[in-house]
């Protein structure tokens, strides 16, 4: 992991970007990883994390209808919640992964270790399901890794 937080550290600094993350299923893991690097505060804004439907829909306005048929753990809620958390932060990029860690909470539809992960900038976005194995924290450390391979590739476009 260390490799790749590198990476990202030197082509956000090379490039003058900067970042905002808003997380639920990783409960702040993401923004701990882009900040133990010294000097990434030239481009880490902001982390949230929203845990809860209500932090979603007060904090980043995410609409309550949009959650409710959708449901929090959706290509949708990831979207907005890093197009919004990159708004607020009038950052260049917003990260927003929202998902199932476990042990409980999934389902037939959404097992335990569906995650989407959506990276958003002015004028592209991209969003991807994954379908982790493992304990939560395993999921979880997953969820951050794809994350950061997502950021590194929209980095280098």
């Amino acid at each position: 992991m260390e490799h790749i937080l590198n990476q990202i550290h030197n082509l956000l600094r090379k490039k003058k970007k900067s970042i905002a993350v808003a997380e639920s299923c990783t409960g702040g893991l993401l923004s701990n990883f882009l900040t133990q690097i010294p000097g990434s505060s030239k481009y880490f804004i902001l982390g949230v994390v929203v845990y809860s439907n209500k932090a979603k829909e007060n904090i980043l306005k995410i609409p309550a209808n949009i959650i409710a048929k959708r449901g929090a753990v959706s290509k949708n809620v990831a979207e907005l919640l890093a197009k919004s958390v990159r708004l607020i932060a009038k950052a260049d990029f917003g990260i927003g992964i929202t998902g199932i860690a476990g042990p409980g909470g999934g389902s037939k539809e959404k097992p335990v270790g569906t995650v989407f992960i959506a990276i958003d900038k002015k004028n592209k976005k991209i969003c991807k399901k994954f379908n982790f194995s493992g304990s939560r924290l395993a999921v979880r450390k997953k969820a951050v890794f794809k994350s950061l391979e997502l950021l590194k590739r929209m980095l280098k476009i």
